[in-house]
């Protein structure tokens, strides 16, 4: 690998980040593709008060590529504590404040990244502003990443479908359109990861938007998908681990799935039969069981 092998890396939440990380320290430039469907926590908050684009899932990406030990990373993963910003992120508000004074969400993601000295590219898939919404079996319909993330509904309903809409509507297009950007990164690509990740809140979101599914299908890299250790309430609760691919292949072709093979808790899913385009192997965190581990899962990719 050479620092001319470039490593999109597509999705958001805790699972990308991770990803990031584990790749950071390997001589590859590395673009995340961040979703900006994300509606809860200080992102929702400062969406609905300020009308920026989300923040969440960018901050985290660029604290994961952050170079240097400084205040300023730490400030990014800083919440208050009491009062009237409790629970409210300092790193949010830090890019809310860097998008009103600099004029757009780009440019304080790009200020941002030179003070954090971040190895790599941060993109939002959009700037648009959207808003997720799902229809249930049984017909309901949510609106708001949140509500899907953390249901409010019965969770043991399966989510039949998702979509994105502008918000709020934009006469005569009906479509988040990809930032340009993006399109330009995945060209590049040598390899592109997709997830780990809440499959229709956080990595899902991103192939909505259009332009894309078409980019990643015109693209001659290596399509990786790294299926999630272990299913969640209110969106997989059903799935078997081979589930997830067929999921992910209604929207783009994946060359390779690699899936977890450490299976020491009994609620880690049980990898499908060895095959064709499948890795099973130990990406799991020897000390924490929810996390792949980093060094592990960067050597699998890089071998891939």
């Amino acid at each position: 690998m050479n620092s001319n092998f470039n490593i999109v890396c597509i999705g958001g939440g805790n699972g990308t980040p991770r990803v990031l990380r584990a790749l950071k320290s390997h001589n590859v430039h590395l673009t995340a593709v961040i979703t900006m469907a994300d509606s809860g926590g200080s992102a929702g908050f400062l969406r609905k008060h300020y009308g920026t684009l989300p923040t969440g899932d960018v901050r985290r990406a660029l604290v994961a590529l952050a170079t240097v030990e400084s205040p300023l990373k730490d400030m990014m993963t800083y919440r208050f504590k009491g009062g009237p910003l409790d629970e409210q992120s300092a790193g949010s508000i830090f890019l809310t404040t860097l998008e009103n004074v600099t004029g757009s969400f780009e440019k304080a993601i790009a200020t941002a990244s030179e003070l954090l000295k971040i190895k790599g590219d941060v993109l939002p898939v959009t700037l648009d502003n959207v808003q997720l919404c799902a229809e249930l079996e049984d017909g309901t319909i949510v609106r708001g990443e949140t509500n899907i993330d953390i249901p409010k509904h019965d969770p043991n309903l399966k989510i039949k479908k998702v979509w994105l809409e502008l918000y709020p509507p934009v006469q005569g297009r009906a479509e988040a359109k990809i930032n340009p950007r993006v399109t330009d990164a995945i060209a590049k690509a040598d390899m592109i990861i997709i997830g780990p990740g809440d499959l229709y809140s956080s990595l899902i979101p991103n192939l909505l938007v259009a332009g894309v599914p078409e980019a990643i299908k015109k693209s001659n890299a290596k399509k990786v998908f790294i299926v999630n250790l272990k299913t969640k309430q209110g969106e997989t609760q059903h799935f078997k681990a081979e589930d997830f691919v067929s999921e992910i292949k209604k929207y783009i072709p994946v060359d390779i799935s690699v899936f977890n093979s450490n299976l020491r808790s009994p609620s880690f899913l049980h990898m499908p039969e060895t095959g064709a385009h499948i890795v099973c192997a130990d990406v799991l965190d020897d000390t924490v069981d929810q996390h792949d581990a980093g060094e592990k899962l960067a050597n699998v990719l890089l071998t891939l």
